[in-house]
């Protein structure tokens, strides 16, 4: 035959997740760690593989890694279901609690993924558009309706609710007092997506809410503050009625041998995680004042993770010429709406933030 039968229909007008990647000199686009994987977890790793029996399929739900999170987060090992990146969960779920004639709340601008998702499993998205706007002190304003967001879960309408916290691209963090009316408001499985929790204050870490509310599911992800993104392993935390359900759907060995072997070595050197943190966080509070009013004079939002959104007129012009004179590549937003005239910029370490603030600077 010369012709293939077309896709199915939904995929029509779905366009492919396109992480814009580039060969780069620098790169702050993708909010990875800067550092890498721990030195001594990346040792003991390549120790540890010495005597894995990689010619055996991994084992199906990585049972060590997953007593060893649910011991950190003091939670029943049934509690935490392991993924190929936090990626396949956030896909999982949609694939459990979505389809047809059912409903996915975001708050865009946001991760664009789980419009994504909701799309491939025939779900149909609900959005609440978070403010966009420049406050009294020239920062850049996204935060969520929380009024509108409560009545569209109070209606009963919604059966997943996806937030970010803290949310890519705009970096705020949800209160858990606001996370807590959500929860108490709907019997939908509410997921707060917790990728870049490691960069924000304790204030705003959600996990203790997993005793008392059953609807809760938590997404995190050793491939940002653990330097694993070229591994894709993550872990979603929840009831175990949650959980249940998103065995039925998971691929199964999804997580392979070397990447939980990887995980379990990083969180053995936690000390040195948290170091490169607080580095990055010192880092991002410089980066945010060299951009912002007493620096560049060009609108910033306020961030509690690894990355900075900030407005700059000709955004996609500036973006272009920071790659192709600079050879340092960042997130170009500027046509995602709500978010015009923006561009992303991960924290990287010091010289290499001090080259694209100089670069800047001089466009």
């Amino acid at each position: 035959m010369k012709t293939v039968r077309s896709a199915a229909e939904h995929l029509k007008d779905l366009e492919p997740y396109d992480p814009k990647y580039l060969p780069a000199r620098i790169y702050l686009n993708a909010n990875e760690s800067p550092y890498g994987m721990p030195e001594r977890a990346r040792a003991e790793l390549l120790d540890s593989l010495k005597c894995e029996p990689l010619h055996r399929y991994p084992d199906p739900l990585a049972k060590r890694l997953r007593t060893t999170i649910s011991e950190r987060l003091k939670v029943d090992p049934e509690y935490v279901v392991l993924g190929n990146g936090g990626d396949e969960l956030l896909f999982n779920l949609c694939l459990a609690y979505g389809g047809s004639g059912r409903s996915l709340l975001t708050a865009p601008p946001t991760f664009s993924v789980y419009h994504t998702d909701a799309k491939l499993t025939h779900t149909a998205v609900v959005e609440i558009d978070r403010a966009t706007g420049v406050n009294s002190e020239g920062a850049l304003d996204y935060s969520v309706d929380e009024e509108a967001i409560l009545k569209s879960v109070s209606s009963g309408s919604v059966d997943i609710v996806m937030l970010t916290s803290p949310n890519n691209p705009t970096g705020d963090c949800l209160t858990l007092d606001f996370i807590s009316k959500v929860l108490d408001a709907t019997d939908a499985v509410v997921l707060i997506d917790h990728a870049y929790i490691e960069f924000a204050s304790p204030a705003y870490d959600a996990t203790a809410l997993l005793a008392k509310h059953a609807n809760l599911a938590i997404l995190r992800t050793f491939s940002k503050a653990y330097g694993l993104a070229g591994l894709r392993i993550g872990y979603l935390v929840a009831s175990t009625e949650i959980t249940r359900e998103l065995c039925k759907v998971r691929q199964p060995y999804s997580v392979d041998a070397l990447a939980a072997l990887a995980a379990l070595a990083a969180l053995a050197q936690e000390e040195e995680v948290e170091c490169m943190v607080k580095r990055i966080v010192l880092e991002r509070v410089r980066v945010a004042q060299a951009l912002g009013p007493l620096g560049l004079g060009l609108p910033v939002a306020p961030s509690e993770a690894n990355y900075l959104l900030f407005k700059v007129p000709g955004a996609h012009e500036i973006w272009q010429r920071l790659y192709e004179d600079y050879g340092i590549l960042v997130r170009d937003l500027s046509k995602v709406p709500g978010l015009d005239d923006c561009l992303r910029v991960s924290i990287g370490r010091p010289e290499e933030n001090d080259e694209f603030l100089q670069a800047l600077g001089e466009l």
